[in-house]
């Protein structure tokens, strides 16, 4: 992935279409309390275990945020993912997101849900559900990438390169990307198929 970036700044959001910044103020313990949050979409995610390759698809995407706090990242290194942003059951959302990010035409079936859990507590306390599924290339649909002005690139992580993966802090990514390997080893096991 070839990343270039020029002129980055921050303004202050009027109109926002994902995020809604808001003051909270209530009283805990008989104490006023005051704290700055963000209203969000909470969020679906995806390990997928391609078989053939023994291997996990991952997406590698630039993350503005991330720059924002660490301007040495790039790029992070994620699950598949998106928002729940219309009517519709978690696993056609998840699996209109493979479709879109990975290229791969994944049966509902064959989406198991691992659990859900909330996501950057201190801002915005989203709910995040995270799924596992296995592919291969006879699921192969397209290129994948994403859509609109998404740039996602993929990567495969071999099954025996987790560690290693895990703690190279030089690669940015997201602790749900770590615990589902973790759900991975521990209910899947490296050769469990």
């Amino acid at each position: 992935m070839k990343n270039i970036i020029k002129e980055f700044k921050t303004d202050k959001l009027k109109d926002t279409k994902f995020v809604h910044p808001v003051k909270l103020t209530y009283e805990q313990n008989g104490k006023e309390k005051s704290w700055e949050a963000v209203r969000s979409f909470d969020s679906v995610s995806i390990l997928l275990y391609h078989e053939d390759k023994n291997a996990f698809l991952l997406v590698k995407q630039f993350r503005a945020p991330v720059y924002l706090n660490d301007n040495k990242h790039l790029c992070t290194y994620e699950l598949c993912a998106g928002i729940i942003d219309k009517k519709a059951s978690l696993e056609q959302i998840i699996k209109e997101e493979i479709d879109e990010e990975c290229g791969y035409d994944v049966p509902l079936e064959s989406i198991e849900k691992i659990t859900s859990c909330y996501t950057n507590v201190g801002v915005s306390g989203s709910c995040q559900t995270l799924f596992y599924a296995k592919i291969n290339e006879s699921m192969k649909a397209h290129k994948g990438g994403g859509i609109n002005n998404e740039e996602i690139d993929l990567m495969f992580l071999s099954i025996d390169k987790i560690d290693e993966f895990i703690y190279d802090e030089s690669k940015a990514k997201t602790p749900g990307l770590m615990f589902s390997f973790y759900w991975f080893m521990k209910n899947k096991g490296i050769n469990k198929k």
